[in-house]
């Protein structure tokens, strides 16, 4: 069952990249589906209570964290709340730092592709959320970076799967 549930990690990285690509914007409710799998996931794994505790606080203080990022204007809301949640799913371990190295790296060459297009290619395409994301005025779907960040991290995850 514990596997089962694990795919709910992955399946909502890649939704959240692609709705991020789509409309600059992560749904609330996947970040929250996300964020309440992983307590059936933890218990359905066989992690004891204080364990899946320290998952919880390791989420809660990312979402302090993010918040306090999204407030001054340095990132998106949703991807403040994906970031909590694979937090929550990543725990204070050393999974977590590789997953927030990972998403840099992927933001940082992310952020230099849409640099590059939209320098070489104008927002003409006809095709609306090409097109927005071509505006020099739009920002980086940054939740294609977490995602990527995401996806890096599920073999660490698969290993907390009972033998």
């Amino acid at each position: 069952m514990a596997a089962v549930l694990l795919f709910a990690f992955p399946i909502a990285m890649v939704l959240a990249a692609a709705t991020d690509l789509a409309s600059m914007t992560i749904p609330n409710r996947l970040v929250l589906a996300l964020a309440l799998v992983f307590p059936a996931f933890a218990l359905a794994a066989g992690w004891p209570l204080p364990s899946v505790g320290v998952h919880l606080a390791a989420g809660l203080a990312m979402l302090c964290i993010t918040f306090g990022c999204f407030a001054a204007g340095w990132m998106g809301g949703g991807d403040a709340k994906l970031l909590a949640a694979a937090a929550l799913w990543l725990g204070p371990t050393p999974t977590l730092l590789t997953f927030l190295v990972w998403t840099s790296v992927l933001g940082g060459v992310l952020t230099l592709a849409f640099v590059l297009a939209r320098t070489c290619l104008a927002p003409t395409t006809g095709v609306a959320s090409l097109d927005r994301l071509l505006r020099a005025d739009t920002g980086i779907p940054y939740g294609v970076a977490i995602a990527g960040g995401g996806l890096l991290s599920v073999p660490a995850l698969l290993a907390t799967l009972p033998a």
